[in-house]
């Protein structure tokens, strides 16, 4: 008889550890509370509008590949991945704005155009950041990080220094370059990471690398297609998905975990990985004695932020914008500040902008448009639903002078989510919208551990563990879990 294995969870994370896991011959079953895959990234669909709940930008096209790969199968088998030229368009104040094209040659085009020399600085910065994707992507991303241990090797040692580990992406970037939009254009990256670029180690560039080298892609038919390929390469090679299933306790003993209590069933297991939000998956289901840290220990974490987000259906076209679109019309330093020293709902914030519409017809009904907006919040924030509309508006105004019109009068369709929400449907800890923050306290083997020291078939995945925030990190984290937990039974 195969082991059985429970994983909790039917993100990115707990998906790729179920297929696995599945493809080496185990039985499994993967319990999530919600009714769709992909954890964050779901879908919400209303009146011919169809929105990407979650992650909208698609980096690191490989990652996806590779795992298709493994399984036989190949992105095209599941979606038309598409390139989106230009990547995106950054807003600046006075009506000034630059656009990110595809092209690396006309990318060094636009740096010389706004700061004459910084086209051979981008070359030389990008090719380092090439060399830091490479070797992180090696050496450092996938190592499981129990301990400073696991990087006690000559190789690990000497690329450290190469990395640039101990030293910020900002100063990085602003020790080549002075002109404020380019700064803001390299900088942006890292701000998926969940911290300032002053607080991001250098060796974060590898972002820029998957920013501006390897681009921006998008599925057609939307994110959640990435998450329905998951499932359907799980369920293909055998995987139970349990949907609408809450764990609400998790026990076991002499040092292994044989439970798993829904409020409906109970489920005996031979291994677990827990995929979903690992503080209260840890603090509030699993059973007091496989715990490793404790209360004090994660309100000492720092997480990423927030956020608040808008859902609207646009009854009109609007021009002037792209797909992808950063509003930095404001002062940055502000709000960083107001999210990571001083937190509290910010002032004059930063917000970014998506209308997949723009590139794909399915999402809005003809001549409208699906706006996705998002504004970062300190997480752990007191949810406070009546400021939303004065953001709302602001927002809007800001867009009205880039489109040319208002069009606050041609919304039909509007939805809110913020802190609350990220609690009520993830269990996300203090509502946090993207993990831990990268900063260098918490990176590798400073991160909650993957593995845990009480149980030996007890393994932890997704953004709150090693490798840390992101939907191709969650892959990665997937399958080092489901590597390791296989690695322990068997």
């Amino acid at each position: 008889m195969p082991k059985k294995i429970i994983v909790v969870g039917a993100g990115f994370a707990g998906l790729t550890a179920a297929a696995h896991l599945a493809k080496k011959g185990y039985e499994v079953t993967v319990i999530e509370k919600n009714t769709q895959p992909g954890g964050r990234c779901r879908t919400w669909e209303k009146d011919g509008y169809n929105f990407d709940m979650g992650p909208s930008w698609y980096w690191m096209p490989e990652v996806f590949e590779q795992f298709y790969n493994h399984f036989g199968f190949t992105t095209k088998d599941f979606y038309e991945l598409k390139r989106l030229d230009p990547a995106y368009c950054v807003f600046f104040d006075n009506n000034e704005s630059v656009s990110i094209p595809a092209s690396q040659q006309e990318l060094f085009e636009c740096f010389e155009n706004i700061e004459p020399g910084s086209a051979a600085k981008l070359k030389a910065f990008l090719a380092d950041a090439s060399y830091k994707y490479e070797t992180a992507m090696k050496d450092y991303v996938t190592r499981i990080s129990d301990s400073i241990f696991d990087f006690i090797d000559l190789k690990i040692l000497i690329s450290s220094f190469k990395l640039n580990l101990f030293s910020s992406i900002q100063k990085e970037i602003r020790s080549k370059f002075k002109n404020p939009k380019l700064v803001s254009i390299l900088e942006f990256p890292v701000l998926f990471l969940g911290a300032t670029p002053a607080k991001t180690p250098a060796l974060y560039a590898m972002m820029n690398h998957a920013d501006l080298n390897l681009g921006t892609w998008y599925p057609l038919g939307g994110m959640h297609k990435i998450a329905q390929a998951f499932e359907k390469i799980a369920i293909h090679l055998g995987v139970q998905i349990k949907y609408e299933e809450e764990v609400i306790k998790i026990s076991g003993k002499q040092k292994n975990i044989s439970t798993v209590v829904t409020a409906n069933n109970t489920y005996k297991c031979d291994g677990i990985i827990l995929a979903g939000d690992y503080a209260h998956l840890e603090q509030q289901v699993l059973d007091i004695e496989f715990r490793k840290y404790d209360a004090t220990y994660w309100e000492n974490r720092k997480m990423s932020p927030s956020s608040l987000l808008f859902y609207l259906g646009v009854n009109k076209k609007l021009p002037n914008l792209l797909h992808h679109n950063l509003f930095f019309d404001a002062p940055f330093e502000q709000h960083a500040c107001e999210i990571y020293d001083q937190p509290k709902w910010p002032s004059n914030p930063l917000f970014y902008a998506c209308l997949s519409s723009k590139t794909d017809e399915s999402c809005a009904p003809k001549d409208h448009e699906n706006l996705f907006l998002l504004m970062p919040i300190a997480a752990g924030l007191k949810d406070d639903p009546e400021r939303y509309e004065n953001y709302l508006n602001s927002f809007l105004d800001r867009m009205a002078n880039r489109v040319g019109f208002d069009f606050k009068e041609n919304i039909v369709l509007k939805r809110s989510y913020c802190l609350q929400d990220f609690k009520n449907d993830y269990h996300s800890f203090k509502g946090n919208a993207y993990g831990l923050s990268n900063t260098l306290l918490q990176t590798a083997f400073l991160k909650p551990k993957m593995r845990s020291p009480k149980a030996k078939n007890l393994f932890f995945a997704g953004q709150l563990t090693v490798p840390g925030p992101g939907v191709p990190p969650s892959i990665i984290s997937g399958k080092m879990a489901a590597d390791a937990l296989a690695k322990s039974i068997s």
